[in-house]
């Protein structure tokens, strides 16, 4: 493997391929590239830049042997495979232990240090499948494979970085993000929005915000009535008392048109109705937390925050529920007035109903043993003027009215009745039942964004624990070469994480989650570490990937203004993402490098220089915050465009303007230098050189 600056010189070296002057081999020229910078000004050389490898395309150990000859120091092995692994797809489950100790011992001999990148398949830890929905099969299966890229870097690696793809979930742009960004046009208007059923991960809800949404129009308070500690705008039912239970509002009637009034509610509409619920939910809080915060508090189980109960809340500011909430909520909510109003038709009579059968039941006994005792008189004439005619429909005809006897009668109706109160028991049950559905569906509601997010720091937090495990164990064996952290990359614009924001944002709550768990008891499942230590650890074991390219591809949802030349919106746009960087960089979020290049439309891999990235600005700026860590060229365009990937490492020594110096001499070279005593000449002379007599005046001989 070539090492630069190591002896890879002789004295017949004739410096054809110098641009500046030399003094003895130690160059005082300037870099091929005149727009480059020197390596002095932005601290990074050679050795500092590695090369990413795809496994599967790279078949095996003698594969990667071979890459590592042009001369990289630093290697991202990179898996491409999901669960089980093939040729093209591998997975770090088909490397045994002997391909894992030839990778170790490769590194060793070569001075090459390795870093992994789980497999590309995931997209994520927050769990959601290809139908949208957040499962625990989906999200545990994303976790394992992340698990067996941490083990993979442990023994290959002894430590390190081990890259995870973001993407929990497709969102639109924040318009709270920094940036002048739009997805598509009209995307604010018609931004989309996801709510989850909390109890199994699936979409409730999926709508734009463009949508209206109708409800009923609630009974409020047109005055204030201190009497009834009542203030304009409070809920009230008919008979102006106070509504605080948001179940039990009351639609307003107008007298006019005899009909109960609706509205169609706006995106603004359903925001002022999520401040409301929000203050409706922070009131049940506090007086729940005032009645000692039983778990099994009726009222509070009734109402419609128990979510808010099994969180780690400490104060009332903490809950809010969103408008994405409030707008499925409205739905629930008419549908629950729906069932309630007909569950109460259908029982209105239930009570008299059941009065009425008693009263028949009791007539039946009487009538009854009336039947009997003139039957058993034996009198035929006193038995028929028992009967009584039911009148028919068809007696218009001519029909003979059809007789019966009065017990019988009572008997036809007592049943009729019985399956009539049966009927309104179904339905009022049923309508009650889907009433109570609606009620508990909006108990366990969340907005999908909220969800996505803490479900994914769970499992980041358990992924850094499992990467400190791993480390703690090579540690103990003295292998430790740094320690392995999880290194969250930011993807692509349409998936969460990929905003620098978004990404700090994410590595902040599964920090938080980590710190919670590493803090818990031992009795409950935790490590006992005190609140300072924990936030160390995670700080140490959870961090971020910044890929140059993926954050370039925002350029192409950059919103433009048309005053202004393409240069100047290029100039604001680059500003933008140096600024990103350095906030990353300020907040000590960068752990790991990716750097490639593209034109801001697709993540095409170019190299570094070839795309319009301001690599070599973002760089400058990573170096000059004392990052020491790794940073990865990843090929892509060249292995098909130009001769090879490694083309695209030395494109980026290039464009950063490092230099190629020769090496130094030793003292036997300076002390036999150019008397030709040790070092022979370039040229012939002599015996050795050819006879002068048969030639042309040019030089070339007759023959």
């Amino acid at each position: 493997m070539v090492q630069f600056g190591s002896g890879y010189s002789m004295p017949m070296d004739r410096d054809f391929d110098e641009h500046g002057h030399s003094d003895h081999n130690h160059d005082h020229g300037f870099a091929a590239d005149p727009d480059a910078t020197a390596t002095k000004d932005i601290g990074i050389g050679m050795g500092d830049l590695g090369i990413s490898m795809g496994l599967g395309p790279i078949p095996n150990v003698h594969a990667i042997n071979a890459k590592l000859r042009p001369g990289s120091k630093k290697v991202e092995l990179v898996f491409t495979g999901f669960q089980k692994g093939s040729g093209q797809g591998q997975t770090p489950g088909q490397y045994g232990f002997k391909q894992r100790q030839a990778l170790v011992e490769l590194g060793k001999a070569n001075k090459v240090d390795f870093t992994t990148h789980s497999t590309v398949g995931v997209m994520g830890l927050a769990g959601m499948d290809r139908s949208g929905n957040f499962s625990r099969e989906s999200q545990d299966a994303s976790l394992q494979e992340v698990k067996r890229a941490i083990e993979f870097a442990a023994d290959v690696a002894k430590g390190g970085p081990i890259v995870v793809h973001t993407g929990e979930f497709q969102r639109s742009t924040d318009p709270k993000l920094s940036g002048n960004f739009e997805l598509y046009a009209g995307e604010q208007k018609e931004q989309m929005f996801t709510v989850i059923d909390t109890r199994t991960g699936g979409v409730i809800a999926k709508e734009r915000k463009n949508r209206d949404v109708v409800r009923p129009v609630w009974l409020k308070a047109e005055k204030d009535k201190p009497e009834k500690n009542i203030k304009k705008g409070d809920y009230v039912d008919y008979f102006d008392n106070k509504v605080t239970d948001l179940a039990k509002r009351v639609p307003k009637y107008d007298l006019n048109t005899g009909e109960f009034e609706t509205e169609k509610m706006t995106w603004n509409d359903v925001e002022s109705e999520a401040d409301r619920l929000t203050q409706d939910a922070r009131r049940t809080w506090k007086d729940w937390k005032a009645r000692g915060a039983d778990p099994h508090d009726r009222e509070f189980n009734k109402s419609f925050w128990t979510r808010f109960g099994k969180e780690n809340i400490t104060d009332a500011k903490e809950i809010k529920v969103t408008p994405e909430e409030a707008w499925v909520i409205q739905g629930f909510q008419t549908s629950m007035a729906n069932s309630v109003g007909w569950a109460k038709y259908q029982s209105q009579n239930f009570e008299e109903t059941c009065n009425t059968i008693k009263q028949l039941k009791d007539q039946l006994v009487s009538s009854k043993q009336v039947y009997e005792n003139v039957k058993a008189s034996g009198d035929q004439d006193a038995l028929n003027k028992l009967k009584t005619s039911i009148q028919s429909p068809l007696d218009q005809f001519g029909a003979q009215p059809e007789q019966k006897f009065e017990h019988e009668i009572i008997e036809e109706k007592i049943k009729q009745m019985q399956r009539g109160l049966e009927q309104q028991q179904q339905s009022a049950s049923s309508q009650m039942a889907q009433a109570e559905n609606s009620a508990e569906q909006i108990r366990n509601i969340e907005n999908g964004d909220t969800y996505a997010i803490k479900e994914a720091a769970k499992a980041y937090a358990k992924a850094g624990i499992f990467a400190m495990r791993q480390s703690d164990r090579l540690k103990e064996k003295g292998q430790l070469n740094k320690p392995l952290a999880i290194a969250l990359e930011n993807l692509f614009p349409g998936s969460y994480g990929a905003h620098p924001e978004e990404l700090m944002e994410l590595v902040g709550h599964s920090r938080q989650t980590m710190v919670q768990e590493l803090t818990k008891t031992k009795q409950n499942g935790g490590y006992g570490y005190s609140e300072e230590k924990a936030k160390k650890i995670a700080e140490e074991h959870i961090t971020t990937t910044l890929d140059t390219g993926h954050l370039n591809m925002w350029r192409k949802h950059w919103k433009t203004d048309p005053n202004k030349s393409i240069k100047e919106n290029d100039d604001e746009y680059d500003k933008w993402m140096l600024t990103m960087v350095e906030k990353m960089a300020k907040n000590k979020m960068i752990g790991h490098v990716h750097i490639d290049d593209n034109y801001g439309y697709h993540d095409d891999h170019l190299a570094p220089g070839e795309g319009n990235a301001p690599i070599r600005k973002m760089l400058e700026i990573i170096k000059k915050s004392g990052y020491k860590g790794e940073m990865i060229v990843e090929p892509g365009a060249d292995y098909y465009t130009d001769n090879n990937g490694f083309n695209s490492v030395q494109k980026t020594w290039r464009h950063l303007g490092i230099p190629m110096g020769k090496t130094g001499r030793n003292w036997t070279q300076v002390q036999n230098y150019w008397a030709g005593q040790n070092a022979p000449p370039y040229f012939v002379f002599g015996a050795y050189g050819p006879s002068e007599d048969w030639q042309l005046w040019s030089g070339v001989g007759l023959d």
